[in-house]
């Protein structure tokens, strides 16, 4: 076969159009054959016939889009020293944007025998087991398409499952049920647009392999944070078949989405590989240039250093791995048009040495790069290291997944002791984390529930974790439990629990989305969806994960729904400038003021030392300082919102007639109807508010 030394740049496998250029990064490689595979197996091997910088490239002018391949890296052998090269090994192209195929588990995948792992190495042809790389047509016609740039403070995020989000759909086709297609399909772009979110943030597409220690439990790697290659869509989530059509498939379902308006965001998993450990396959990374690719254990180099719990780390002190991560968020940006990324374990990316260090070079490189900066990044701000927590310390232009809005909401709603100003703190944004650092409100990601944690309906049904599904006798997964139930576990008929734990649902969505900052829903906890009480539902790829739409709640759905609206209605809910102040006395001219149940401010010994479980927040709609980013004059209303976490009854006396002499009913989380007479209220007046509820006024002119 013709082969040219073509160039060392681009990465991977470029078609042009009249021919394919490849080119591969490794240091340690003595010489790089690519290996050729037509559609029944049969292999052709070329020897790149260049190498550049390190880079081996050639250029293939009878190669076009649909050709499936794979690398074999020549080189040293000797763990002991990091070194992992092993021919026998068919690699997978790191800059592939299409695998076809999955992995096969045998003993071939792997550099070592089972019975000698620290013997001669294995050289058993692997070629039959592992997925190919498969060269793409990059060419797609976008039309008009365009980012959506929904601005931070409206932004209001979906986190979905492709799969689990569709594949129980009765009103999606039954073909491409679970799918990018089914995703993009118009039931789910009305549902998401009548639901009011502006962004559906994905968990990983990157292609990810199964465990096999899942695998021989019969269940799999349904999350997919066990990332193979970073530029391909994951196979799996196609309705038209592997061989690239995954990429057209996800485009198509990224240009419906846009054109509802409605932004893509990526889960992505930058901070580790499925290879694992140093007893992990062979599949890619690790044959290619082991030492460049992972960070290894200084004292003895055929360890792994691990920040994630997962095996390894990879190394980003090493400038190709730098260049690999951020040509991986540009191609998503700019081939697939996604609109932003939230990074999991985002602690590890920031370690050079083994501290955290925030001015790391992937976040400097972050702050110069001419696209990514411009996209939305959301971080997960720890790792499992001991100081890995590290919320409220990423740079300026990221938001964050607010794990202290998380506690702190639960813990006020389940009745546990904590300061008031800890409660204040969260629902005003979190300025204590962020407004030093110079950023706005949106920099909190707030969240109740995620894809990893009870959803909401299981957090208010169970005393408990019930993982017994994963067979890791339910050692497995967090302990955050809510013990809200009285006793009572998972589904009953007692209307009394029933009734008391629709409140909690309901007062705990009014809590997030009344917030300042940016609000994430777990997708499903709107309709009411259940895990059963599995708290850890990585490894359940059935029905115990997927969206249950035949018996959705719908009457929740709508109060989420109108939730969504008075906050997307209100600026007031909404604020891209931080509050003036927490601790104003008297002022009616500020724009929140805190009150007793009784009606009497909250006083500094209160924040100082109190715990309440029931209070007033008042926010000043009127006074809204100056004009939105995109100057429009802000219009929003005064409201006051009573919050009762007791077990029993509270009666509320509204503040004086200085804060607003009338107050209409718009929010009940017990009542979604009032009477006539319940609707306004008068400066003074008193309220029953339920036990567990939330009642919200808005002040009437």
């Amino acid at each position: 076969m013709q082969v040219w030394p073509g160039e060392p740049y681009p990465l991977g496998a470029t078609y042009d159009g009249r021919g394919t250029n490849f080119s591969l990064f490794s240091e340690a490689a003595d010489s790089v054959k690519l290996c050729l595979f037509d559609a029944q197996g049969h292999e052709t091997q070329v020897e790149l016939p260049e190498v550049t910088g390190y880079c081996w490239h050639g250029y293939l002018p009878e190669v076009v889009p649909g050709q499936l391949y794979g690398f074999r890296v020549y080189g040293p052998n000797d763990p002991e020293k990091g070194d992992r090269c092993n021919p026998s090994k068919v690699l997978l192209d790191p800059y592939a944007k299409a695998i076809e195929g999955e992995l096969k588990w045998d003993e071939a995948v792997f550099s070592y025998h089972f019975d000698d792992p620290n013997g001669p190495p294995n050289n058993t042809d692997d070629a039959p087991f592992v997925p190919r790389s498969a060269v793409i047509n990059p060419f797609f016609d976008w039309r008009n398409d365009h980012h959506p740039r929904t601005t931070l403070h409206e932004t209001i995020i979906y986190e979905a499952h492709v799969k689990g989000l569709t594949i129980r759909h009765p009103e999606i086709p039954k073909e491409i049920r679970g799918t990018y297609a089914g995703l993009g399909h118009q039931v789910m772009i009305d549902y998401f647009k009548n639901l009011g979110i502006t962004a559906v943030e994905l968990l990983p597409v990157h292609q990810f392999i199964h465990d096999y220690s899942l695998l021989k439990k019969g269940l799999r790697n349904y999350w997919g944070y066990n990332t193979l290659s970073y530029f391909a869509p994951h196979n799996e989530y196609c309705s038209r078949g592997q061989c690239c059509q995954q990429v057209q498939e996800f485009k198509t379902m990224v240009q419906s989405l846009h054109e509802a308006n409605i932004e893509v965001f990526l889960d992505v998993v930058y901070n580790h590989t499925a290879e694992g450990n140093h007893l992990g396959p062979t599949l890619c990374f690790r044959g290619i240039d082991n030492k460049s690719y992972y960070r290894l254990m200084e004292d003895d180099l055929r360890y792994y250093r691990d920040f994630t719990g997962t095996g390894n780390s990879l190394n980003m002190r090493h400038p190709h791995v730098l260049q690999l991560i951020m040509d991986s968020l540009r191609y998503w940006v700019l081939e697939m048009h996604v609109d932003g990324f939230r990074f999991d374990l985002a602690s590890t990316l920031a370690r050079e040495l083994k501290e955290v260090d925030r001015l790391s070079a992937f976040f400097d490189i972050i702050q110069q790069d001419p696209v990514i900066s411009q996209v939305k990044l959301i971080a997960e701000p720890w790792d499992i290291d001991a100081d890995g927590y590290q919320v409220g310390n990423f740079p300026p232009q990221w938001s964050e997944w607010n794990g202290k809005y998380r506690d702190s909401i639960r813990k006020y709603w389940r009745g546990d002791e904590q300061l008031l100003g800890e409660f204040a703190n969260r629902f005003a944004g979190s300025s204590d984390l962020y407004e030093s650092t110079g950023r706005r409100p949106y920099a909190s990601v707030n969240f109740i529930t995620a894809h990893d944690g009870f959803v909401l309906r299981d957090l208010v049904s169970y005393n408990g974790k019930h993982n017994e599904a994963n067979q890791d006798n339910n050692q497995d997964g967090t302990d955050d439990n809510f013990s809200w139930n009285n006793g009572v576990e998972g589904p009953t008929d007692d209307p009394e629990i029933m009734a008391m734990r629709a409140r909690q649902i309901r007062s705990l969505l009014v809590t997030l989305f009344l917030s300042q900052g940016m609000p994430m829903l777990l997708g499903g906890d709107e309709i009411g969806r259940t895990r059963h009480g599995n708290n850890n539902g990585y490894c359940q790829d059935n029905e115990m994960s997927y969206f249950d739409w035949e018996h959705a709640d719908w009457e929740l759905k709508q109060f989420v729904r109108d939730l969504i609206y008075l906050r997307r209605e209100h600026p007031v809910f909404r604020r891209w400038r931080w509050f003036q102040g927490r601790l104003i006395w008297g002022d009616i001219t500020t724009d929140i003021a805190w009150f007793k149940p009784g009606g009497d401010l909250i006083g500094e010994e209160d924040w100082k030392d109190g715990f309440a479980k029931s209070l007033q927040v008042y926010l000043n709609g009127k006074n809204m300082p100056g004009l939105s980013r995109k100057g429009e004059k802000i219009v929003s209303k005064n409201f006051l919102t009573l919050f009762n976490a007791h077990r029993k009854m509270m009666v509320f006396k509204l503040p004086p007639a200085s804060w607003g002499e009338k107050w209409k009913r718009v929010f009940d989380t017990v009542n979604s109807a009032f009477d006539e007479d319940e609707l306004i209220f008068k400066a003074e007046q008193e309220i029953s508010v339920e036990d567990s509820s939330v009642v919200v006024l808005h002040h009437v002119d």
